[in-house]
């Protein structure tokens, strides 16, 4: 039973950006939509568990929703430059590359030798796997190659806000029960004011209302990994929820219709396997 409750953020991440794409709009329709049921997950998390309300608690919640705004509205945005099947394992490799090596030199989690002889060479499998994910032919039609360079700087700032979505909690010395309604606030306070600055941004919009099909799947994945570190520890349910990669990526070619040509897919599915060794063995350095 625990491995299945581990398996629910990896499925619940994994349909959040088909699903989101399934049901269209622009960017600022879906990040809004998103955060909107997340508030509501939120509400009904602080019914049932009601947190000491500290400055470290309201501090940390901000920063990390703020940060997550940041992040998920540049990463959504990369689903319309480069497609789901692409963005996503560069993505998740970035972050697990970023917030590993925050983790082992502002928090101090690596503190035994045998955590950096496996977490280094697990950070540069997932290194390896994000650079063959990056591999394409000119004459492919999802590439389009001003818009795979445009994607890949806006993944990397995207990396950095998502990073710091991840970390400010722990550096505040928060739990997820704790932060779940004010980071909640904080992400859509921060997703309503950066789509403010987009022209036409249409965030009052039926496809607003629609998105928050979204938020339903990235709640429930959230609440998942809840349950899962408490159950599995944060080693299990840290790697397992990172299986999501796997569902999204091939969910972008075979249900969006992604297209790849064959060389492509090869090197897709190889940059998958590594990024997936690489994160089960940064899961093996939380232990």
């Amino acid at each position: 039973m625990g491995i299945l409750i581990a398996l629910i953020p990896a499925l619940g991440w994994g349909i959040q950006a088909i699903v989101m794409q399934k049901v269209g709009g622009k960017f600022t329709n879906k990040t809004v939509g998103m955060t909107l049921t997340t508030v509501v997950f939120g509400i009904i998390i602080f019914l049932f568990h009601r947190p000491e309300i500290t400055a470290s608690l309201l501090w940390g919640s901000l920063l990390s929703g703020v940060c997550w705004s940041i992040g998920q509205i540049l990463q959504v945005k990369s689903f319309d430059l480069i497609g789901v099947s692409k963005t996503m394992p560069i993505s998740t490799g970035e972050q697990l590359i970023v917030t590993t090596l925050l983790g082992a030199t502002i928090l101090g989690e690596w503190q035994h030798g045998w955590q950096f002889l496996v977490g280094l060479p697990a950070l540069a499998l997932i290194i390896l796997g994000i650079t063959f994910t990056t591999i394409h032919d000119h004459t492919s039609s999802s590439d389009k190659g001003s818009n795979f360079k445009l994607g890949m700087i806006i993944l990397a700032i995207s990396t950095l806000g998502m990073a710091g979505y991840a970390v400010f909690p722990q550096l505040f010395g928060l739990n997820g029960w704790d932060v779940a309604l004010p980071q909640s606030l904080a992400m859509l306070l921060g997703t309503v004011v950066l789509s403010l600055f987009q022209k036409d941004n249409d965030i009052l919009g039926k496809k607003t209302l629609h998105n928050m099909l979204t938020g339903i799947c990235f709640g429930i994945a959230n609440l998942g990994l809840l349950f899962s570190n408490q159950i599995n520890g944060v080693a299990v349910g840290f790697t397992l929820s990172q299986l999501s990669v796997i569902i999204s990526t091939l969910g972008g070619i075979w249900i969006l219709y992604e297209l790849k040509s064959r060389r492509e897919m090869r090197y897709t599915l190889i940059g998958l396997f590594l990024v997936v060794i690489g994160a089960v063995l940064i899961g093996v350095t939380k232990q």
